[in-house]
């Protein structure tokens, strides 16, 4: 789209002082999380810039009657531990989610509370922990989006939904984004990014956080792509995990590795080990297909191999603790997800 074009949009944004989007109807709260800091200021003056969600709660951070496109979220919390909140997308009032991710995996930063820089162009994490997504989420009907917390305290978010209003041509996809991990792989199997999808769409994106479980390079697999009827061999193949990742030589930059954020894919963080209690290595990668999407017209299933090295030059399968998601448009609503890992699965330690 021409940034240039007139378009006849209606914009809108939803946050803690205005719930609903409405128009002229932000900033108007009387009571809010602000409103002790605001008691000589009055109606007007932050009053109700965040909300806490409680224990066990699921709170509804939009309802958006379409037909309508989201174009930006802002989320940020009050210093939740990872993975201790779920975002869930719903379109057009189906009752099961397209999108239902760990926060800060949906942000492609699994293990936030250490803060490090993401500059990409659909996702940003700005300091000190702000989430920033550009991914374009068109609905005909409506739009509901939650966040679930799982931990066993108040946790205090804040955040920011800025969309338009207005008639969508037909044919517009519904955006995905799906969450998996294992731990560990299982020896001499492949691990599964994207399963049993089936429809007319493309694939559009890749988050992996990757705790390695041996010594040594741990990259090796090839990444596949399963396209339209594949069954044993793929459509696409990949060379090795830092190359599909845009990088090469197992990121190593004079015997160490070397993080970098581009606009389209990166190793955004590695945790390496402090000699003490935080012995694994772990790193964040992603792999935005935004020039380059994976079209299928039947079904998709995406599976990346773990590979490092054992004696005599021969690949070692390896056993690592794996987490993705997997960020997809298609022309219906997939809903055949795999059940959210339980609170404890979910946990990065």
């Amino acid at each position: 789209m021409l940034l240039s074009k007139i378009q006849n949009f209606k914009s809108r944004s939803i946050s803690a002082e205005n719930f609903s989007g409405e128009k002229g109807k932000g900033g108007m709260a009387k009571h809010g999380t602000g409103e002790n800091a605001a008691r000589d200021l009055g109606q007007g003056w932050k009053i109700s810039p965040s909300v806490v969600i409680k224990p066990g709660e699921t709170f509804e951070i939009a309802n958006i009657n379409g037909p309508g496109i989201i174009n930006h979220i802002w989320i940020t919390d009050g210093g939740a531990p990872n993975r201790k909140l779920v975002i869930r997308m719903y379109w057009d009032n189906s009752p099961t989610p397209s999108v239902e991710v760990p926060l800060g995996d949906f942000f492609a930063s699994a293990e936030y509370q250490n803060y490090a820089q993401l500059t990409s162009l659909p996702v940003c994490v700005n300091p000190k922990r702000a989430f920033n997504c550009y991914w374009d989420m068109p609905f005909y009907k409506n739009c509901r989006i939650t966040i679930e917390n799982i931990y066993t305290y108040n946790i205090t978010v804040y955040y920011q939904i800025d969309y338009v209003l207005g008639d969508l041509t037909e044919g517009l996809g519904y955006f995905h984004a799906q969450f998996r991990r294992q731990n560990p792989l299982p020896y001499k199997e492949n691990y599964v990014i994207l399963d049993k999808v089936k429809g007319n769409g493309h694939y559009v994106g890749t988050y992996l956080f990757w705790g390695v479980n041996n010594n040594g390079w741990w990259g090796e697999g090839e990444i596949k792509f399963y396209l339209d009827g594949d069954k044993k061999y793929p459509t696409i193949c990949g060379t090795g995990t830092e190359d599909y990742f845009c990088g090469s030589y197992n990121f190593d930059v004079n015997g160490n590795y070397r993080e970098f954020c581009t606009p389209y894919a990166g190793l955004s963080k590695v945790i390496r080990p402090d000699g003490l209690y935080n012995s694994q290595q772990r790193f964040s990668l992603y792999r935005w297909h935004i020039t380059d999407p994976i079209y299928f017209q039947k079904d998709i299933k995406v599976t990346i191999q773990a590979l490092g090295w054992r004696s005599d030059g021969r690949y070692l399968p390896l056993q690592d603790d794996i987490s993705s998601v997997a960020f997809w448009y298609q022309d219906s609503i997939c809903n055949d997800f795999p059940k959210l890992p339980s609170a404890d699965e979910l946990e990065i330690i």
